[in-house]
């Protein structure tokens, strides 16, 4: 999940230029035996996990890896009469509208799914995506900082706005990064269609920094991130993911025993990711039982320390780590794939003429 920062919002926004081509690997799916999955670069699955579904079900799985989520959406659609592969994962809530309004894939009712929560199923009346899993986009906070400060951590959207945290916060572009993205339809599902944007006005007045993406923001910029203590980051306050204290821990070389950041749940936005069976997928046989793969116990088990997200299965169990150290949000903001439908594009124009310009 962290790494899914991407290059543009849309194709509709003129933002990047993308071509046809893909991959250099040339291996068709039309041996019956491979079955090509198309992910973004955070795609992960544990070597004998992956290995299990092969022997059990006598299929290769090839992946190709298409750069961060928008991108891989981006490409994905301007190749859908002649795809790169058989099953794409890695679109969510925030780009779906776009895939399902492209034709980007065809109906598959998973096996398993009715295990998968209902909050999930975004496309339940067509199944033309099957949900694989979820994450919070939420502000994160370096303990020590505000420790040493005796400063409370901010717990809302509105306490970013407050005197006490100006020049404290950095985020990344809504019209370059997924978290940065969530993030800006969270404070509109929060403040509303007419509130967001005199948000944003405060937030600018009281000193957001604003980069390109989550790699730059987290590992250079926020000062309770490992990277970020050696880049010498001075921004205590950073848009991340609900799963990043989690990470710190697992990751650290000598593990705390607590984690150094914290996550402010009043900020949160939920986002939801999904696989679906390509539109015109030259092995729709393997690609359907890929997918039902993607929602059985055990690969929604083995996902969670991969990708740090959440299983969307009921009854996979969550890392310890993950309920130790960070948890999901329990009442994050959500908006409805019509609505950021509807509004995505103009209120990314609208968010760079206001903060960026």
């Amino acid at each position: 999940m962290h790494n899914k920062t991407f290059v543009a919002v849309a194709v509709g926004l003129g933002l990047i230029g993308l071509s046809a081509c893909g991959s250099t690997d040339t291996k068709s799916s039309a041996d019956s035996k491979t079955v090509t999955l198309v992910s973004h670069d955070s795609w992960r699955i544990s070597k004998n996990v992956l290995k299990d579904f092969e022997q059990r079900t006598g299929y290769k799985v090839r992946n190709l890896q298409d750069g961060d989520a928008g991108q891989a959406v981006n490409k994905a659609i301007l190749t859908k009469d002649n795809p790169q592969g058989d099953v794409f994962f890695g679109v969510d809530n925030t780009l779906l509208s776009r895939a399902l309004d492209n034709g980007l894939f065809q109906p598959y009712t998973a096996k398993g799914l009715d295990k998968a929560g209902a909050a999930y199923q975004l496309d339940q009346d067509k199944h033309r995506v099957t949900p694989v899993d979820y994450g919070d986009i939420c502000v994160n906070y370096d303990k020590a900082y505000f420790s040493k400060h005796q400063l409370t951590p901010p717990q809302s959207f509105a306490d970013l706005a407050k005197p006490e945290y100006k020049n404290l916060l950095v985020t990344e572009n809504a019209a370059t990064s997924s978290p940065g993205l969530g993030f800006l339809l969270g404070s509109a599902a929060q403040f509303g269609d007419d509130g967001w944007q005199d948000y944003w006005k405060k937030l600018k007045a009281n000193g957001v920094k604003v980069v390109d993406g989550w790699e730059q923001a987290y590992y250079q910029e926020f000062s309770g991130s490992s990277e970020g203590k050696k880049a010498g980051g001075d921004r205590p306050l950073v848009v991340s993911y609900a799963s990043s204290p989690p990470a710190e821990v697992i990751y650290a070389k000598k593990r705390p025993s607590t984690a150094p950041t914290g996550v402010s749940y009043g900020t949160c936005f939920r986002q939801i990711e999904f696989a679906g069976l390509l539109s015109n997928a030259q092995n729709p046989k393997g690609a359907k039982a890929f997918i039902d793969f993607l929602v059985s116990k055990e690969f929604q088990e083995d996902m969670p320390l991969n990708m740090f997200v959440y299983p969307v299965v009921e009854g996979a169990k969550v890392p310890a780590e993950f309920t130790e150290y960070g948890k999901a949000a329990e009442h994050p903001e959500t908006m409805a794939p019509g609505k950021i439908a509807a509004n995505r594009d103009q209120w990314v124009k609208s968010w760079t003429s206001l903060v960026l310009k």
